[in-house]
């Protein structure tokens, strides 16, 4: 069976040949992926199926429509200040969003993400 072609290490700025496939080399292994301790669980199951429908029912409007001036159904139970920035699976950090607000407001929070976990990145 053919050895693929050695690539780059992926990590940034570092361009030893990898051989074994992994993707980094020795000096840059992937770090392995763990949720903090202090990760608020997440609900899920009937429980998050009731809490949607009461959050449409009391409100079946989406809440960045509605301060836009625009009138759209709320799709989404979204977190206003998401789990992983510390926030609560409460009510009072809840609200329905339409799909392309909430898809929106997902991207902007992943690369707040991105910036947090390379926010401290130093070559060498």
């Amino acid at each position: 069976m053919p050895i693929a072609a050695p690539r780059p290490c992926t990590h940034p700025g570092c361009g030893v040949l990898v051989r074994d496939g992994s993707g980094r080399c020795a000096k840059h292994p992937k770090p392995q992926w763990s949720k903090p301790a202090n990760a608020t669980k997440r609900i899920t199951g009937r429980k998050l199926q009731a809490m949607r429908a009461d959050l449409f029912a009391r409100d079946p409007l989406c809440a960045e429509c509605k301060r836009q001036g625009r009138v759209t159904l709320a799709t989404q139970r979204d977190h206003i200040k998401p789990l992983a920035e510390g926030g609560a699976d409460t009510d009072d950090n809840v609200q329905g969003l339409c799909a392309p607000c909430h898809d929106a407001k997902s991207k902007t929070e992943a690369a707040r993400g991105v910036r947090r976990a390379w926010g401290n990145y130093r070559e060498g």
